[in-house]
């Protein structure tokens, strides 16, 4: 098909919005219509990034000529600008400003493999809130909610098991570990495949002490599972121990003690330590290395009577502690292993710590425990995720307002080996997204990390406190206290669009403290679904875990799946149950409706001083 065709098309398609349905005539249409740069420019004309620059010279244009012609000036040896080259008239100057803004607007980096046609439709498609299936215990008759307690993603073998699985690894509030299918290659979509035995992440095993809440899993950590794909193991900080467990048998391998609380857990990546944030220190957990604290507690899981699972016993061992970095302030809530600069999928030997002080804290792998250097946030944050390309303040302000040629826009991506550090917390009670520009001393991969740039968004980002953020396609995505998941352009203040996620449907434990309808729930940790298959389309969902359930964002018109459809297959529920939890359902409705309007009454009575 020739280029006029092709443009031609596209002009048809963006009013029609037909380009799905056309894929189905024909293999060539269908290339056409996947053709990633047409897709791309979709993207460009519907997003808000083009829509300020558009008002934003539609105001310069309105001004008196004298203040445009001062205002709109550009220095063409800084910024590179070639608005004012159309000496030739076959170009046409229309085009060409078309085409140096969508050059400036570009997200993706040089080499960096991106599906429009996914981006398309993560940007401005219908999207779906998905409940995975709750947990229940039977107990007394009746089905008991299990809350769920954390999340992470397991891809058994890097997701080259011949299937593409991809799990959903949570410890639960009884103790057990649960397994979710999330895209439906193993069992159903959503729905639980394997439910360990209950009590075996509490260190001393089961018994009937394991209710105290000492013995639980934090309710306040939510970095408390890390998953190894390649060892099929999770690891699950339960207090001040890790619990270390075989995926494939959900039975616990291995167990490791800390002299304090753990707080948080790094990723775990091959052929390099764990990083674990307790209250009171940072320490490296090298799972190759043998166990000296508490080494046969597998062998003798069978004698609970044993002085080596005392944990007690630590407070008399004469032997050192293994080396640690002590925290000035309490707290770490984030850790991040940097990842190497863009083709290099390993990650370098920089640690970068967040938490409930003022500083990112930088270590050294190498150099552990000593500090290497410190980025004054100024926020409270709780969540850190990073990019292995360069980021500069300065020329995302420029290519904002359009005024970067093509050239200098490829430049600015390609210059030196630079990396993102990207940062989301708390500041003054609204959430703050800061993007930090990271370069090596050296300029080499391996050379030490420094800050070079910094952007911090107090103000538009989110009302609230930022509980989680991640990459999402060429876009940051984040979860906020107010209940909402927001997309961001890659400057850190360009919103793409925004995402309440409500309140799950799903019958659970009737209460009538229970939440109300009012009262939609927060995702406190949120996580792409991404995989390494890239034959099938849409199918990079936000996966996420409100403290205690897991819902998915998914880009469809429609649920991927429903409560009845998850709790459908087991035949069990009579009818007669069905119709009692019916019933139970409508009047726990209606008392939390009565306290409500009770609670309003009391509100408005109070407000009359009387």
């Amino acid at each position: 098909m020739s280029a006029a065709g092709t443009s031609s098309l596209m002009r048809s398609s963006s009013r029609s919005y037909a380009l799905p349905r056309l894929q189905l005539v024909s293999r060539k249409l269908r290339d056409v219509c996947l053709d990633e740069e047409l897709w791309k420019r979709h993207c460009f004309e519907r997003s808000s990034w083009f829509s300020f620059l558009q008002n934003r010279r539609k105001v310069f244009a309105s001004l008196p000529e004298s203040s445009l012609a001062k205002s709109g000036q550009v220095d063409e040896d800084d910024h590179g600008s070639l608005l004012e080259h159309d000496d030739s008239p076959r170009i046409d100057k229309d085009h060409f400003q078309f085409l140096q803004d969508m050059a400036n607007w570009d997200p993706a980096f040089p080499d960096e493999q991106v599906s429009w046609y996914d981006e398309y439709i993560q940007r401005q498609g219908p999207t779906a809130i998905n409940w995975l299936e709750v947990p229940r215990l039977k107990q007394g008759g009746s089905d008991h909610f299990i809350e769920v307690r954390g999340m992470a993603l397991y891809s058994p073998n890097n997701g080259d098991d011949g299937l593409g699985s991809q799990l959903a690894v949570s410890p639960l509030d009884n103790g057990s570990v649960c397994l979710w299918d999330v895209n439906g290659t193993r069992g159903k979509r959503g729905g639980i495949i394997a439910t360990s035995q209950p009590d075996i992440l509490f260190f001393d095993g089961r018994g009937d002490q394991n209710t105290r809440r000492s013995k639980k899993i934090d309710t306040g950590v939510t970095e408390c599972v890390s998953v190894n794909n390649s060892s099929h193991r999770a690891v699950f900080a339960v207090q001040s121990h890790l619990i270390e467990v075989d995926l494939n048998r959900l039975e616990v391998v291995n167990r490791h003690s800390f002299e304090w609380s753990i707080t948080t857990l790094s990723q775990i990546q091959d052929g390099i330590p764990m990083t674990v944030g307790t209250s009171l220190g940072i320490h490296l957990q090298d799972f190759r290395a043998p166990s000296h604290a508490h080494g046969d507690a597998v062998e003798r899981l069978d004698d609970r009577g044993m002085d080596g699972d005392n944990p007690f016993k630590a407070i008399f061992d004469p032997n050192p502690l293994s080396p640690y970095a002590p925290l000035s302030q309490p707290t770490p809530t984030s850790i991040l292993h940097l990842p190497r600069p863009a083709g290099d999928n390993m990650v370098s030997d920089d640690i970068y710590v967040a938490g409930r002080f003022s500083n990112i804290l930088h270590y050294d792998r190498r150099l552990f425990p000593k500090i290497v250097d410190s980025i004054y946030s100024g926020s409270r944050l709780s969540s850190l995720a990073a990019l292995p390309h360069p980021f500069s303040t300065l020329d995302y302000e420029v290519r904002r307002r359009g005024e970067f040629s093509a050239e200098r826009v490829h430049e600015c991506k390609t210059s030196g080996s630079g990396r993102t550090l990207i940062a989301g917390g708390e500041y003054k009670t609204k959430g703050s997204l800061e993007v930090y520009g990271l370069d090596s001393v050296d300029l080499s991969s391996d050379g030490t990390m420094q800050q070079n740039s910094t952007m911090k968004n107090r103000y538009t980002a989110a009302s609230s406190i930022i509980l989680s953020v991640i990459n999402h396609g060429t876009k940051i995505a984040f979860s906020d206290g107010a209940g909402q998941i927001k997309w961001f352009e890659r400057d850190g203040y360009t919103e793409c669009r925004r995402i309440k996620i409500g309140h799950s449907d799903e019958p659970t434990q009737a209460s009538i403290f229970a939440s109300m309808p009012g009262s939609d729930d927060l995702a406190r940790k949120i996580l792409s679904t991404k995989t390494q298959d890239r034959d099938r389309p849409n199918e990079d969902n936000v996966i996420f875990w409100t403290g205690d359930k897991l819902g998915m964002i998914s880009f469809t018109g429609d649920t991927l799946f429903t409560y009845e459809e998850l709790q459908g297959g087991t035949g069990n529920e009579s009818e007669g149950a069905v119709e009692e939890e019916r019933q139970r359902q409508v009047y726990s409705q209606r008392m939390r409706e009565a306290l409500e309007k009770q609670a309003d009454e009391a509100r408005f009575v109070q407000g009359l001083g009387l």
